[in-house]
């Protein structure tokens, strides 16, 4: 994993995730952004222990790719960037 995505700080407290039950039909969406979320700040350490998917999770790609569209049509390119980085990690995944 890069470097840019790892917390420096592993002894301090854990990023808060705001998320549906895991129940609920819009889980996987929120669990993609919280990814991301994690990601751009360097507490993707976080996001997976919250949403209970790794980085580069192959089911999370559909919505991944949603996000990656909506973030090239607003010209986020910051978002854009986590997103395709997760995708290239699905990649290797998918290759295992």
């Amino acid at each position: 994993m890069s470097r840019a995505f790892v917390k420096e700080d592993a002894g301090g407290p854990e990023r808060a995730f705001h998320l549906p039950r895991r129940d609920d039909p819009g889980y996987d969406v929120a669990a993609a952004w919280a990814l991301l979320e994690g990601a751009d700040v360097g507490d993707s350490y976080s996001a997976e222990r919250a949403t209970g998917y790794r980085w580069g999770a192959a089911k999370l790609r559909p919505h991944i790719e949603s996000i990656l569209a909506q973030a090239r049509e607003e010209g986020n390119e910051r978002l854009a960037e986590l997103a395709q980085r997760f995708l290239w990690a699905a990649e290797g995944e998918a290759g295992r």
